[in-house]
């Protein structure tokens, strides 16, 4: 029987939820807060964490945090009001599994749910929604996006691939894969932000029984395992310093040794990486080495975000219409167009993920062929709501920033160098400005 922690302190809420998850089969385990949820984590180990993110002592986000240091990983999936999806994608992005969106719908609880539990931190198998059944697009971007991986997956470079959680950076790892000469042997992907402090070295090198407490017998680690093809490392900034120093001599001399042996593995891979952190960043700051930096930059390839794929967003919502109709039984065909002048407006920061999952619970709850406005979730209305006030707040700046440049220059007669000690700017920026607001002169 599956275990699952509930960390809700809705105390209905909480009760519903408990008693539908043990209709069904499950084991559940229901606590209020941050702290109680952590001591539990700490004593017991479950299968699955339906976390509350706001709670009386902290958010989810401090939670996930913690787990992903010292706490063995847990699937977990947020439980969310509408105002925070924006926070629940951040929790995506910090490791969480998947959100779902207050009042829960059951069928999709449960969809969510079996999903989580199909994950493994073992070689992980590409999710549907940004793996091999995903279409490639036709947008300008999506053709330059597939004419580097077309150039770069014949030869043995490492490739960094950067791009926003949820742009589909798993799914290029594996068409780099499939069109090298690797194919056909194994392509292992590890997502290295759902990897504790202190197991990341046992699941990447391995260990012999013995090696710390609880090594009851040896472990073949995923790089022996990824031996011969291809290791891909999702969010490679997240493994520890200490990690870091063992994969540098992976990729200098191509040996592992497992955790307490004096013995090393001859392996041969190809890596693949990816992460959507400024990397760069995090050298000079002295979280990442420097030299594994460039080891992996042999190659860099820039995922591009949903929101300026025009054109693709059409072919993505049909196909996940269309996918969404064999995991769930229906029969939808078409996006009314109200609907989809909407799902155009929208910025999708959770991208391909995020769209996959609106387009699940709108096909879900549809009861004809075509999805109307009424399905839109209300977190995308509120979304858009914040989107469209931050736009006309940014039109109205630049407004008043255009009306006091062209002041300045008039009672300077244009004299740029002027203007600019007047405006506390340099002049190269008050040409830029100009230039962006058609000012002549």
């Amino acid at each position: 029987m599956k275990q699952i922690l509930l960390i809700e302190d809705d105390v209905t809420f909480s009760t519903i939820i408990s008693s539908f998850l043990k209709k069904k089969g499950f084991e559940v385990k229901a606590v209020s807060g941050i702290q109680k949820g952590l001591e539990e984590l700490k004593n017991e180990r479950f299968d699955l964490l339906l976390l509350d993110y706001r709670l009386p002592d902290g958010n989810g986000l401090e939670l996930i945090r913690e787990m992903g240091g010292e706490i063995p990983f847990t699937p977990t999936i947020i439980i969310t009001g509408f105002n925070d999806v924006r926070t629940a994608v951040k929790s995506i992005q910090s490791g969480a599994f998947e959100y779902i969106i207050k009042p829960v719908n059951p069928d999709e609880l449960m969809m969510v749910i079996q999903a989580a539990l199909r994950k493994k931190i073992e070689v992980r198998k590409p999710e549907p929604s940004v793996s091999q059944s995903i279409i490639q697009g036709e947008s300008k971007v999506s053709k330059k996006l597939y004419e580097h991986v077309k150039l770069v997956a014949p030869t043995e470079l490492s490739v960094m691939i950067i791009g926003e959680s949820g742009t589909g950076k798993e799914h290029i790892a594996r068409s780099i894969h499939d069109q090298s000469n690797r194919a056909g042997q194994p392509f292992v992907a590890v997502d290295c932000g759902v990897l504790s402090k202190d197991l990341a070295g046992s699941e990447l090198f391995g260990h012999v029984k013995g090696a710390f407490t609880g090594a009851l017998t040896d472990k073949k680690g995923l790089m022996e395992e990824a031996n011969g093809g291809t290791l891909f490392l999702d969010e490679i900034g997240n493994l520890s310093y200490d990690v870091q120093v063992k994969l540098l001599r992976v990729i200098q001399e191509r040996i592992i040794q497992p955790l307490g042996s004096s013995k090393t593995i001859p392996v041969d891979i190809r890596l693949i990486t990816a992460t959507n952190e400024n990397l760069m960043q995090k050298v000079e700051e002295g979280d990442f080495r420097e030299d594994i930096y460039h080891r992996i930059n042999g190659f860099k390839i820039q995922m591009p975000p949903l929101r300026e794929r025009g054109t693709d967003l059409d072919l993505f919502i049909a196909h996940f219409i269309q996918m969404a109709n064999s995991e769930l039984n229906r029969e939808v065909q078409l996006v009314s167009p109200e609907a989809l002048a909407t799902l155009k407006r929208y910025d999708w920061p959770g991208n391909l993920r995020e769209l996959k999952n609106v387009i699940n619970r709108m096909v879900l709850l549809s009861t004809s062929t075509l999805i109307g406005p009424e399905l839109i979730p209300d977190e995308m209305l509120f979304a858009l709501r914040q989107q469209e006030q931050e736009t006309d707040l940014k039109q109205t700046q630049e407004s008043t920033e255009r009306e006091m440049i062209i002041q300045v220059l008039e009672q300077t007669r244009y004299n740029k160098s002027k203007a600019a000690r007047l405006l506390n700017i340099d002049r190269k920026t008050l040409y830029n400005k100009m230039e962006k607001y058609e000012i002549d002169g």
